[in-house]
């Protein structure tokens, strides 16, 4: 199998992954001096992360509908997948915090429907969020672009291999099973995807390094909500 193939093949049975050189260099940089070019008053500098990228980057779309991560979304996924949620953090002196042991239960939707099993409701930067039942959950995929590299001194994403598999747990039982291990600290290049399902047990520590930490985080969803609930998705490109 290919490396692509062998990475895929590891976030369906592990629940995660790292793909090496998903983007060249050059786009890489290109991508960084799109973020920098970001206005200072709502810098990733300054507030650590932005969420619903896509309303804020003209260009998160585009990145989000590209070819490179579609087809390892669609891969994963084994059916067509559209890109639903993107999020830029960032790690810096002036902004470093530690998250502890979780799993990503929130998705963004364009308004509020009541479905049975689904809540509860939060707005959060102008998105609608709701906790979906875990079917929906299982039925994503999280890419993490790096555009910087990520080591253990720097805040990398810790995970729980097959910890996907145990379902929705409550805050404290994450805590508490996420602090049991094994854990597997996701250390990553300029240009490599960390792939993530939500349901995985995850965590990072504060960075030790005052280098930046950038990564662009992309939900994709492979199938549609009941009700006429509709997916806060990226326009299509």
């Amino acid at each position: 199998m290919s490396q692509i193939a062998n990475q895929i093949d590891a976030a369906r049975r592990l629940g995660f992954s790292t793909i090496s050189d998903v983007l060249p260099p050059t786009e890489i940089s290109n991508l960084v001096d799109l973020v920098e070019a970001f206005p200072d008053t709502v810098s990733t500098g300054k507030r650590g992360g932005i969420r619903n990228i896509f309303g804020v980057f003209p260009w998160a779309s585009k990145l989000a509908w590209s070819p490179p991560l579609r087809r390892i979304s669609d891969q994963v996924l084994g059916k067509p997948s559209v890109p639903v949620r993107g999020t830029l953090f960032d790690k810096t002196p002036g902004a470093n915090w530690k998250v502890p042991w979780h799993q990503d239960l929130t998705i963004e939707v364009v308004e509020r429907v009541e479905v049975a099993g689904f809540g509860p409701w939060s707005t959060k930067a102008g998105a609608v969020s709701i906790q979906p039942p875990a079917w929906v959950l299982e039925e994503m995929i999280s890419i993490r672009l790096h555009l910087d590299p990520c080591g253990e001194e720097n805040g990398a994403l810790r995970v729980v291999p097959r910890s996907h598999l145990l379902g929705k747990l409550p805050e404290e039982d994450a805590v508490r099973r996420g602090a049991q291990g094994p854990e597997v600290i996701c250390e990553a290049n300029a240009g490599d995807a960390v792939l993530m399902k939500p349901l995985l047990l995850h965590a990072s520590s504060a960075s030790r390094s005052p280098a930046h930490r950038r990564v662009i985080h992309i939900d994709y969803a492979a199938c549609e909500l009941p009700a006429g609930m509709m997916w806060h998705s990226a326009t299509e490109f």
